[in-house]
């Protein structure tokens, strides 16, 4: 196993682990953006595994999943700065 594959399979790991965090902070701590962070990285977490597993989607579809991981994520952010 290379180096590179290595990394990317720990951020992969991190990336679980975000997505569980953020949905820790929706349901412990009643915020909305954690549902949006949650989403981002599992959606990063599936762009991720797609490419490890090499799976034949077609790049469409990678860009749709990435489109939609960062209007999460911004979304996330505007709910962040908005909050008191």
């Amino acid at each position: 196993m290379q180096v590179s594959d290595i990394l990317q399979l720990i951020a992969t790991l991190i990336e679980i682990v975000i997505a569980v965090v953020g949905v820790l902070i929706a349901t412990q701590k009643k915020k909305t953006y954690g549902w949006f962070i949650a989403l981002t990285f599992a959606l990063f977490m599936v762009f991720d595994l797609a490419r490890i597993l090499a799976l034949d989607i077609p790049a469409d579809v990678y860009s749709l999943i990435l489109l939609v991981a960062c209007l999460s994520m911004l979304y996330a952010m505007w709910l962040v700065w908005k909050e008191k």
